[in-house]
């Protein structure tokens, strides 16, 4: 993949945003950050929940060609974080309930299958693990989030504590040292 273009700007709003076509569910990427020594993590604040840390992720948008690339794009914006993608952690379901339900009434017409309907939308993550080059101190949302490092255990109770198992299943899969 090309190096990312950054952008000084985040993107925001969902109407640029893709949704599985057989679920329903919002497409999302990000990636798990670690140091080169694999020993420790970075996270995010979550902008809903400011007491609250999580990973960097966003929803994929329709111009974006794959994953990967709203994976950096979202790490960029929300972390200010450059780096090198190392492995792809895979898909990860969220089964929590949807905030609301998603208004993008082609994602459910195009559903190949009529039961996917009548249960209630959810997320599918596309998690990938980066190794940290630099931390750039100009960043889209650096007036939004603070970012910290920390280690497996911390981060572990973290997104116990904002209530986030997917999140916590990137980071088990990701080679951060436990």
């Amino acid at each position: 993949m090309a190096e990312f273009q950054r952008s000084n700007t985040a993107r925001v709003g969902r109407q640029n945003q893709v949704y599985s076509a057989t679920t329903g569910a919002r497409l999302v990427a990000g990636c798990v950050c670690l140091d080169s020594s694999k020993e420790r993590v970075l996270m995010i604040q979550s902008s809903a929940h400011k007491k609250k840390w999580v990973l960097p992720k966003g929803g994929v948008e329709k111009d974006e060609s794959d994953f990967k690339m709203t994976a950096v794009r979202e790490t960029w914006e929300e972390a200010g974080a450059i780096g090198d993608i190392v492995r792809n952690l895979g898909v990860i379901e969220d089964m929590r309930p949807p905030k609301e339900f998603n208004t993008d009434i082609r994602a459910f017409e195009e559903a190949t299958d009529p039961e996917v309907n009548k249960r209630p939308p959810r997320s599918e993550f596309h998690f990938f693990e980066m190794s940290v080059r630099s931390l750039e101190e100009e960043y889209p949302e650096r007036c939004k989030r603070t970012r910290k490092w920390f280690s497996f255990k911390e981060a572990k109770e973290q997104l116990i504590i904002a209530k986030r198992p997917e999140l916590l299943e990137a980071l088990t899969r990701s080679s951060i040292c436990q």
